[in-house]
């Protein structure tokens, strides 16, 4: 947008300070914006450290939309923040911010976008923000100026609009050093040197500091300041001069989306703004920035030329068959971006450094934001965390943990093409995309199964989601209603209930632990007892305030000796926070990361057992390898450790093997199993069957947004063992004081849509919590899912609404499980038969 210079430039202050709480390296909105609430928080020593001045990266020429709107859960909370803030930021610091509200509204010209929209509708209405979906009449009063051709609906946002960049930096930065904040500029960070203590040593030409963290905030030049591989491309926007018919208009223009012609379009004074969305073969990579480095601020960052309109209008000529007008002088602005190469934000401590916190760029989502929306929101988050000890609510969507040495130049290319590129597309519930597919990070049975199934990504895997039948159709068919795998995935269902089935858990994390102090470790990390020699548990880690951080299954695999598996996407943020602890506390320990050493294979169903007892010695009856017990034995003479677990609450066992093992074993048991009709099944299945055994999944029933109390896993949390293991004290708290809600499991009947997560629950009109997963119960044939609800609402019986496309649909909570598990069906049958079960 055109620079306003309403507020002018603070003038560099000459003290300097040696020693800093917290260093922040990079003055855009989001570097001032940690600075000014951590100093506003009561932080004494707080620097930033700016290389050029504020705002000469991305954000003085950000066009600085700023929307309630994103489809994720938790970042919808970092908008609202941001938006609160900068609504009261200019009486605060008495600076002005430019900030305009007409709202927002993004038009749907499909019906598969007006599905799209109810979608969103039913994420909405357990969280603070306005959002509704408008017909073609109303979108028409509010912005007279549009064509109305095609158009079916509105999604609209009262809150929305746009904020001058550069006046929100300036206003953060007069509050920031209001509130006692140093923010140094010219001064380009030189060198960053780890102590042994946990802090560091920051070098610039004007001098050292010493610094207790660093905050990484340094935009485009991110990569020289971090280890964050990431990559820019080159967006245009364009501003026009003064057009009469928005001259002449009364009320100020909301903010227009227009997702299928993929570009926004906001009223600039008399004119018009308008930012394209190029599609992912001709948009214009930064390549030399990856391979050269970013250049320094000079006068080429803000270059500004003229654009004729008729060349522009073959870029997008959706945008100016929608305007009144396209007489007039355009400026071109260019605005550079980078993204990762998921296209969310790089935020987390960046592992292995202690003290190091990342905030890597600024960056483009698929919800058509930028780095000036959650300017505001994510510097009250970090500041929160840095202050707290721990982050107000989980974000690991943008932990850089995610990514890992899979994570190459080429790959990262490739998926921010495609990010950047699939801006505005359809966000379809399980939504896979496959640039960059597959890394180098594909367990031994890729190549066998590849053909036979449809692939998820997970972590820098690639693992079945469900199996292809002849005659079926094999293709990607994405839908917010029951598409092509639903029948497929039924018979992978019956497959494991009835007979036997097979799947590859490769991508799980794996970790070895041991060492003298290995079991203190342990018992200081989990909430749940260390399991003996031989034996595994279920067991929880939880934050300082006694939230669920992560899950884990621990094997006692011989004294002192442990093997620690966790979900794909958990992999680096578990480990981090184990090495964490052990460093800290002085632990005697070895921990390696084996997740790309060993491959698993999962064996569940009802001849589980016969068929692997044809490939082994060791004797796998129940009475002699027991639910839960884990042992070291060769399976076709392979070497594996067998766990007696399955997600599918089936007997069944886990076997860990070396990763070039792989495609002998599984056709050991493939060819074993042919008498017992054995097959595939992916996670798909794994999810039904896992909902009906009412097992929690850490990401959705749980996470560091919940308590286990209130997940209902209370089983696994022994508040009496004798180690004060982290949370303990907390959770102790929070059961005194009560639960205010709770998890439940509810059944409801759907016609061709099934719940699957963050949808709306709804009791006499209003909404009273959340779903967090979801499926269709292919035993009871109705739609089944997990949701948290007040404890007043939460008894068996209790009818409730779930909210889905917008409708409305009956549902009932239920005695979980819906079915026992195979160990519990096998305890009940001995203790007094059948009529037990």
């Amino acid at each position: 947008m055109v620079p306003r210079k309403d507020n002018p430039p603070l003038p560099a202050e000459t003290r300097w300070k040696d020693r800093a709480e917290t260093v922040i390296i990079g003055g855009g909105c989001v570097g001032v914006s940690l600075a000014y609430h951590l100093a506003k928080a009561g932080m004494k020593d707080v620097v930033l450290l700016e290389k050029s001045e504020l705002t000469a990266g991305s954000t003085w020429h950000a066009a600085g939309l700023t929307t309630y709107f994103h489809p994720g859960i938790n970042l919808k909370k970092i908008h609202y923040d941001s938006i609160k803030l900068y609504e009261k930021l200019e009486e605060e610091t008495g600076q002005v911010v430019g900030f305009h509200q007409p709202g927002s509204i993004r038009i749907a010209t499909t019906p598969v976008r007006v599905d799209e929209f109810k979608y969103q509708m039913t994420r909405t209405g357990w969280h603070a923000t306005e959002q509704y979906i408008i017909e073609p009449e109303k979108i028409q009063e509010m912005f007279p100026l549009l064509n109305m051709n095609k158009i079916l609906a509105g999604l609209y946002n009262p809150g929305d609009g746009h904020i001058d960049p550069y006046s929100l930096t300036m206003a953060l930065a007069a509050g920031a050093r209001k509130y006692g904040a140093l923010l140094k500029y010219p001064a380009p960070v030189t060198s960053l040197k780890p102590r042994s203590d946990g802090t560091w040593d920051v070098e610039t030409p004007q001098g050292s500091v010493r610094a207790k963290r660093i905050v990484n905030a340094a935009g485009f030049w991110a990569r020289e300041v971090g280890k964050m591989v990431t990559r820019t491309f080159q967006h245009q926007y364009v501003v026009t001069s003064t057009i009469p018919e928005v001259k002449a208009l009364k009320k100020e223009l909301p903010v227009l989306r227009d997702l299928e012609g993929s570009y926004y379009l906001r009223q600039e004074r008399d004119g018009l703004l308008f930012g394209p969305y190029e599609s992912q073969e001709k948009m214009k990579v930064q390549d030399s920035w990856v391979t050269s480095g970013v250049p320094s601020v000079g006068s080429k960052e803000r270059e500004k030329r003229q654009l004729v309109v008729e060349k522009l209008k073959k870029h997008a000529p959706h945008c100016f068959g929608r305007l009144p007008s396209d007489k007039g002088v355009l400026l071109l602005f260019h605005h550079n971006l980078n993204l990762s190469s998921s296209c969310s934000l790089p935020l987390h401590t960046l592992f292995p450094y202690e003290n190091f916190i990342n905030w890597a760029s600024s960056v483009v989502t698929t919800a058509t934001i930028y780095g000036i929306i959650h300017a505001g929101g994510v510097g009250k988050y970090l500041s929160d965390w840095i202050l707290h000890g721990e982050p107000p609510f989980d974000l690991i969507e943008l932990d850089p943990n995610r990514y890992g040495k899979w994570t190459t130049t080429q790959y990262t290319e490739a998926k921010a093409r495609e990010s950047y590129g699939f801006n505005n597309i359809v966000g379809y519930p399980k939504e896979e995309r496959f640039a960059g597919r597959p890394t180098q990070r594909v367990s031994g049975l890729y190549k066998t199964l590849e053909s036979k199934c449809s692939m998820g990504f997970h972590a820098g895997w690639e693992q079945p989601h469900w199996f292809y039948k002849l005659g079926q159709d094999t293709g990607y068919r994405p839908s917010f209603r029951r598409t092509n795998w639903f029948e497929p995935v039924g018979s992978e269902y019956k497959q494991v209930m009835q007979r036997v089935g097979v799947i590859d858990l490769s991508p799980f994390g794996k970790f070895n632990i041991k060492g003298q102090d290995s079991t203190r470790l342990l018992d200081h990390l989990f909430a749940n007892v260390i399991p003996k020699v031989g034996f595994t548990n279920i067991s929880h880690m939880l934050t300082p305030k006694g939230r669920v951080y992560a899950e884990l299954t621990v094997s006692h695999q011989s004294p002192g000796e442990f093997l620690l598996i966790t979900g794909s996407g958990s992999e680096l943020h578990d480990l981090r926070w184990i090495e964490e602890e052990a460093v800290k506390g002085g632990y005697n320990v070895e921990i390696k990361n084996v997740t790309d050493e060993l491959g698993v294979l999962g064996v569940a169903g009802p001849h589980a057992r016969k068929v692997l007892q044809k490939l082994t010695s060791e004797d796998l009856s129940d009475d002699v390898f027991k639910f839960l017990q884990t042992k070291s034995l060769k399976v076709s003479n392979i070497p594996v450790t067998a766990i007696r677990i399955s997600y599918t609450g089936e007997l069944g066992w886990e076997l860990y093997h070396r990763r070039e093992d792989s495609v002998a074993l599984y056709n050991a048991i493939m060819n074993a199993g042919q008498e017992e009709g054995i097959d595939n099944f992916g996670t798909y299945a794994m999810n039904a069957l896992r909902l009906e055994k009412a097992f929690r999944a850490w990401g959705s029933e749980m996470n560091c947004d919940t308590n286990p109390l209130e997940a209902g896993l209370e089983y696994f949390v022994k508040l009496n063992k004798p180690a004060d293991f982290i949370g303990k004290q907390a959770l102790k708290q929070i059961k005194a004081a009560g639960l205010k809600r709770r998890l439940v499991c509810l059944t409801l009947a759907t016609d061709d849509v099934d719940p699957e997560g963050n949808e709306s629950i709804w009791h006499k009109g209003r909404v009273v919590g959340n779903t967090t997963s979801g499926s269709y119960s292919y035993s009871i044939q109705k739609s089944l899912a997990f949701a948290y609800v007040p404890v007043e609402l939460s008894k068996v019986g209790q009818q409730v609404e779930v909210e889905l496309l917008g409708k409305h649909y009956p549902a009932i909570i239920i005695q979980e499980p819906l079915v026992l598990t195979e160990p519990t069906r096998n305890r009940l049958q001995k203790k007094g038969g059948k009529d037990k079960i």
